[in-house]
């Protein structure tokens, strides 16, 4: 539905590069990035406020490259709401009707419908001065679905919003989402990808640097960078090389880790999933399995339980349950084994 082809545009020093993106109907697609990294300047073009220095854009087989934003049938929320505080909760939702000159009876049955369909009807007369960040973001919501966009766009639609709000939004979204509304979401938050995408992108210093489902894209990261979004913090770079008919990487602590296959090169960065490390107190017999004598020098805790640092010539972050630590007796300065299978290895295509 959406076709983003070879976008570039420069502002300033900073240039998104090479953009090529497609969104299909019925799509919820988050963008990643942190801040400064291009992404709501993409939203920009896609909404027509700036215009890409070459490139097309395509919505529903048109290209709207050069259309006017009012043109579009594109809908834009901005990180600050932008609602009128000179106007009710009524008067905000309406303003796109009343600037196209919709009758009065259309536009109240269609700001009551869209005012119920954002849980805010009971409060369409009140000034937005005294509104809640929650009740800010849905009366944005309602102005910019009531002209029925065939896209949606969110600029950060979460971040200033405290945990149970950002709940009902999140449930609010997929809703809008189920019932067939393509969305774009820009966001810096992993959290939210994960909780709403179908397909997901992150964007890094104006390039989509890795694109795909939740699953590809976290599962399988292709550089450092998405895997740090990923939460993984186990990275290493070593020397690959053959070792009695098996594939090697020994770090820069000269720590020697059992690959699955991987060719020899120099300098490459490997990164281990979290959840695929396992601590023991007993060694493990098992030969498929790299096995590394370490220290514990540190216990985080976290939102799932226990961050577990441990020195074994390396530095291992293993995310632990509460009743692991407690079974396994773990302090600081304790020795423990750290294992992994091979398959757990990742080689990175890139150093990002």
């Amino acid at each position: 539905m959406l076709r983003l082809i070879n976008i570039k545009r420069r502002l300033g020093d900073f240039a998104l590069a090479d953009i090529n993106l497609e969104v299909s109907d019925g799509e919820y697609y988050v963008l990643l990035g942190r801040s400064g990294s291009g992404k709501t300047q993409l939203l920009e073009l896609i909404a027509g406020l700036e215009h890409p220095d070459t490139g097309s854009i395509i919505l529903d087989n048109e290209d709207i490259t050069r259309q006017r934003i009012q043109d579009r049938k594109v809908g834009i929320v901005f990180q600050d709401y932008a609602v009128f505080p000179h106007m009710t909760v009524f008067g905000n939702i309406a303003y796109p009707l009343r600037a196209r000159k919709e009758d009065k009876k259309s536009i109240v049955e269609k700001v009551e419908k869209a005012a119920t369909s954002m849980n805010i009807k009971h409060i369409l007369d009140r000034s937005t001065e005294k509104l809640s960040g929650g009740e800010l973001q849905r009366v944005a919501l309602a102005r910019t679905l009531i002209t029925s966009p065939r896209l949606l766009l969110l600029d950060e639609p979460l971040s200033s919003l405290d945990t149970s709000l950002k709940d009902d939004l999140k449930r609010l979204l997929r809703n809008l989402n189920k019932a067939g509304q393509t969305i774009i979401h820009v966001t810096h938050d992993y959290g939210d990808a994960i909780s709403l995408a179908k397909r997901v992108g992150v964007i890094h210093n104006g390039k989509i640097i890795q694109e795909g489902s939740v699953d590809e894209v976290f599962n399988n990261p292709s550089n450092r960078f998405v895997a740090r979004y990923a939460g993984i913090r186990n990275f290493f770079r070593v020397v690959i090389s053959g070792e009695n008919g098996l594939s090697v990487g020994v770090t820069e602590h000269n720590v020697k880790l059992k690959l699955n296959g991987v060719s020899a090169g120099r300098d490459s960065l490997l990164l281990i999933k979290n959840d695929s490390i396992v601590l023991t107190n007993e060694k493990p017999v098992d030969k498929e399995l790299n096995v590394i004598k370490g220290k514990v020098t540190e216990l985080i805790p976290s939102e799932f339980g226990m961050e577990v640092t441990i020195d074994a010539g390396e530095m291992f972050y293993i995310n632990i349950i509460t009743s692991d630590l407690e079974r396994l007796n773990l302090v600081e300065e304790k020795e423990v084994w750290v294992s992994f299978p091979s398959k757990a290895i990742v080689v990175l295509s890139g150093t990002v």
